[in-house]
């Protein structure tokens, strides 16, 4: 009896063990399935009409001028756009840049070979003309965001964060712009109302305006919901770039009640700043003037840029009453 009960025991044991290795095998196929069935590649129609084969999972990406999104979506390139052989970057992302190597702006084939990308992005059509597309698409697949230069910055987070898989993502990131700039337009207006304000750039010893419905014009004038003084929205209808040259005497008729001033030329003395046309500015005559470096985002756009931008903005006309 002794030895039938061992024996039974000895069995039950034998089950169970195979029942468990059983288990264990079934899982894992289980995972090799799932796994196998993820592809690694899927096709995307870009902004110029090529079905891109586009990493399910990109590790090496280069998105020259769209850093921005990367940043906001928590990804880092392998290179980041540049001027002046490297020595000028977009200041305000260095934060989360300060360690990855820079590539020139215009992107020489040689350049972006050298970084070994899976990915390419590209901001817009006219940086892939003469057929510089099919250069980069012997590199790594190379997906177009826009035809134009100056898309729309919400689309292009989205156009990122989809190719990127990370769709979701973009749209929490807009979410939660939507409700920063929302709130920072309400304290604005409880604060001071709704005032005119412009956003004027000082290099190379001329004076530039932000157009009205882009980069930060945008911020100021429909995020927040300030006023574009009259000059502001003349210059607006015909510019062809987010920032346009403003003459002597359309600044003498700037009308405004807060500016703001980014200023390149601050090393090199700023003599602009001296002229009495810019003194007689309402803003400038009150003492609104904000100024900020060349090292700001108030150049740019994008996710970060724009938030950093409600911050000055806050910063600056909430406490200045």
């Amino acid at each position: 009896m002794i030895y039938i009960k061992k024996a039974a025991v000895t069995f039950a044991s034998v089950l169970l063990i195979l029942s468990l290795l059983a288990g264990c095998s079934t899982a894992n196929d289980a995972s090799d399935n799932n796994t196998s069935s993820v592809p690694k590649t899927r096709f995307a129609k870009d902004a110029m009409g090529h079905n891109v084969k586009v990493p399910t999972k990109p590790k090496r990406i280069l998105a020259s001028y769209l850093e921005d999104n990367l940043v906001a979506l928590g990804v880092k390139p392998v290179a980041q756009w540049s001027i002046n052989n490297g020595k000028g970057v977009q200041d305000y992302l260095q934060k989360d840049l300060k360690a990855v190597p820079t590539v020139p702006s215009d992107l020489p084939y040689e350049a972006v070979a050298s970084f070994k990308p899976d990915l390419i992005l590209i901001d817009s059509a006219g940086a892939v003309s003469g057929g510089k597309y099919a250069q980069y698409q012997k590199i790594a697949p190379t997906y177009v965001l826009n035809k134009d230069v100056n898309g729309d910055w919400r689309d292009k987070l989205l156009q990122v964060g989809t190719v990127l898989g990370k769709k979701e993502q973009a749209e929490k990131v807009l979410a939660d712009y939507d409700a920063k700039a929302k709130k920072a337009k309400q304290t604005v207006k409880n604060t001071v109302g709704t005032p005119t304000v412009a956003a004027i750039w000082l290099t190379g010893n001329k004076f530039f305006v932000v157009g009205d419905n882009v980069s930060s014009g945008a911020v100021l004038y429909q995020d927040l919901g300030l006023k574009a003084p009259q000059v502001v929205q003349e210059i607006s209808k015909s510019a062809t770039a987010n920032w346009s040259t403003i003459s002597l005497e359309k600044l003498a008729k700037l009308d405004t009640d807060y500016l703001f001033l980014i200023n390149s030329d601050k090393s090199s003395g700023a003599t602009m700043l001296k002229d009495s046309v810019w003194k007689n500015i309402p803003a400038v005559k009150n003492h609104h003037v904000f100024e900020y470096g060349a090292d700001a985002s108030w150049l740019y756009s994008g996710p970060n840029a724009n938030s950093q931008i409600i911050d000055g903005v806050l910063k600056n006309m909430t406490q200045s009453k």
